[in-house]
């Protein structure tokens, strides 16, 4: 899979200025996206390899058993059920309400979801897709309920992960895992294809603890309406539904959001942000201090471990 472990190889200070004092500015993404030459031995197809590269995002079904994504399904209702349980700086709750939205560092609460972000059925398409050995920058589960379930904003993760992470280049993808059926309807994910090959500086300056009110509603770093009109225009939105147990892949530039949720169905996902431990991020290149380690991993990353086999047996 050409997956290597060399140090980084980037030089640039900042090869994406962003949250910049005057203007919005739009410029042509400068890394790849997909790191790794295609071959038989890849984990997806070259269909979906080129797919990929082109739209920014790729959608996998049927990679878990009927019994594996009940397991699943099961243990994230336990675990919003206990919230109560779970340290206070990993839970983000509704806004209005006490309501469970995220529980972050998932793999850190549960030893199955750990088990999940390590699986070759997930972490071996982020290896190949980055090129390299990966560990989790984030992880978190998800949930949006039915007729209460809130919109997140079009945004690019990059964005937000290099101004305020310190994530240097564009070398992470990020994996959702339905834990319910997502259609149209429930706000599944939204994505605007090939928005990953621009970078969007976005204009306004980083207030100090963003965090704490972009987890809820984000409001710094997004991208102007007049943006979104023009990229949409070009090449329309799509939106990544599935049954339970679909796994959806996208790049961590690819421009998304979610509309709010006022049917009566909930939907919920495990997220692993897998990140090319050549590229662990630095200092912020847009804000005053690092966001907390429950939003992004810092320090010395080692490869996460791969592993193969049943969910359902530990």
């Amino acid at each position: 899979m050409n997956v290597t472990t060399g140090p980084a190889q980037f030089t640039d200070p900042d090869a994406y200025p962003t949250r910049l004092p005057d203007a919005e500015r739009m410029t042509a993404r400068r890394d790849p996206v997909l790191w790794s030459d295609w071959t038989d031995k890849a984990p997806v197809s070259r269909e979906e390899a080129e797919f990929y590269a082109e739209k920014g995002y790729l959608v996998r079904r049927d990679l878990f058993t009927p019994e594996e994504v009940r397991l699943l399904i099961d243990t994230s209702a336990k675990l919003r059920a206990n919230g109560q349980q779970i340290r206070s700086e990993d839970l983000v709750t509704e806004p209005g309400s006490d309501a469970v939205r995220t529980v972050f560092r998932l793999d850190e609460h549960d030893a199955l979801f750990a088990r999940l972000a390590a699986d070759s059925r997930v972490a071996d398409v982020a290896r190949f897709l980055l090129g390299d050995e990966v560990y989790l920058h984030q992880s978190r589960l998800n949930y949006k309920p039915g007729f209460t379930g809130k919109e997140f904003y079009w945004h690019s993760d990059f964005e937000t992960w290099h101004a305020e992470d310190g994530m240097p280049r564009m070398r992470a993808v990020s994996a959702s895992v339905l834990l319910s059926d997502n259609s149209a309807l429930n706000g599944p994910l939204m994505l605007i294809p090939g928005s990953h090959g621009r970078f969007i500086a976005c204009q306004g300056e980083t207030p100090e603890a963003n965090h704490e009110s972009s987890l809820k509603k984000q409001e710094v770093g997004v991208p102007s309406q007049a943006v979104l009109e023009q990229l949409a225009a070009e090449a329309g939105i799509d939106a990544a539904t599935g049954p339970a147990g679909t796994v959806i892949f996208f790049e961590c530039n690819t421009l998304h959001a979610s509309n709010g949720n006022v049917t009566p169905f909930p939907r919920s996902n495990a997220f692993f942000v897998y990140n090319a431990v050549s590229n662990q991020p630095k200092a912020p290149f847009a804000a005053s201090a690092p966001r907390p380690a429950f939003l992004a991993h810092r320090g010395e990353a080692s490869p996460l471990r791969v592993v193969s086999g049943d969910l359902c047996r530990g």
